[in-house]
């Protein structure tokens, strides 16, 4: 009796390391499809890949992986929404490794995350990233123009950075970003790594905003939802997929790696796919 109560035992702790490695190594792909009458006909069917809370992360298998689909999704552009690296077991070298890996397949626009603000070394990596050449949004914004018709890209600075911290300073970099814009009728997608200030991006009016940070809320709930997430607590409202209020769409990614809790429960690594549409 106790030998079988000993295999059972060994059998499930081996069933919940394979499960835990699958969790968390096995990439799945998020598609979807943005309707808006303000994308210009030109952007019909234009694609943006997401990569969100990399964490410079160590997994072979998933990075290749994350390769080999953002190479066959061909996308137009690549968006990466904060957390590149991990302010606790910081190896930018991954996370540039990773990057010249794909840099060729569209151009790349990145945004920074709370961990880069805790890192200390902020400068470093956009020194770095500039010259692979992605282009750093950090409160800043770019028209890109397919034929004659124009959407903008906008970035917003991770707010970790400032005293005042969540609120105050986001809403101030967002409205002084989008009054550079000479047409405020232009389609604004919005690249940023937080979620939980949805209420600024609807402020401002953006019309489609790529977020993360929330990892999924780390262990997934079925028919409940993400168990907790920083600077949400516990059972977080953003944590996965599509929010709409007003004009504005968000889209959260649960991202690819981990960083205080080391795995993911019913939560596997997300690549983002948004196909955008005007009808």
């Amino acid at each position: 009796m106790k030998k079988r109560i000993v295999i059972i035992v060994i059998l499930l702790v081996i069933l919940s390391c394979l499960y835990l490695y699958y969790e968390n190594n096995y990439l799945s792909i998020s598609n979807y499809n943005i309707i808006n009458n303000k994308i210009p006909s030109s952007f019909k069917g234009f694609k943006i890949v997401q990569i969100s809370d990399f964490h410079n992360t160590k997994s072979k298998k998933l990075t290749n992986d994350i390769i080999e689909e953002i190479k066959k999704q061909q996308p137009n552009i690549i968006v990466i929404t904060g957390d590149l690296i991990d302010s606790k077991r910081y190896d930018l070298q991954v996370s540039l490794d990773f990057l010249k890996s794909i840099k060729d397949v569209a151009p790349i626009y990145y945004v920074s995350g709370n961990h880069e603000a805790g890192s200390g070394r902020y400068e470093e990596i956009v020194n770095s990233l500039k010259g692979i050449g992605i282009k750093i949004l950090d409160d800043e914004f770019e028209i890109i123009s397919v034929n004659e018709d124009k959407i903008a890209i906008l970035g917003l600075g991770d707010p970790s950075f400032y005293p005042s911290y969540i609120s105050n300073q986001s809403k101030y970099d967002l409205k002084e970003t989008i009054n550079n814009i000479d047409d405020n009728s232009i389609f604004k997608l919005l690249i940023s790594h937080r979620p939980e200030i949805f209420n600024i991006y609807v402020e401002n009016n953006i019309d489609l905003v790529l977020t993360g940070h929330a990892h999924g809320g780390q262990i997934r709930i079925p028919f409940i939802g993400g168990l907790i997430a920083p600077n949400q607590g516990l059972f977080p409202k953003y944590t996965s997929g599509t929010f709409k209020e007003e004009n504005t769409t968000m889209i959260v990614s649960r991202g690819i790696g981990n960083s205080i809790l080391p795995f993911r429960i019913n939560n596997r690594p997300e690549l983002v796919v948004v196909t955008l549409n005007n009808e």
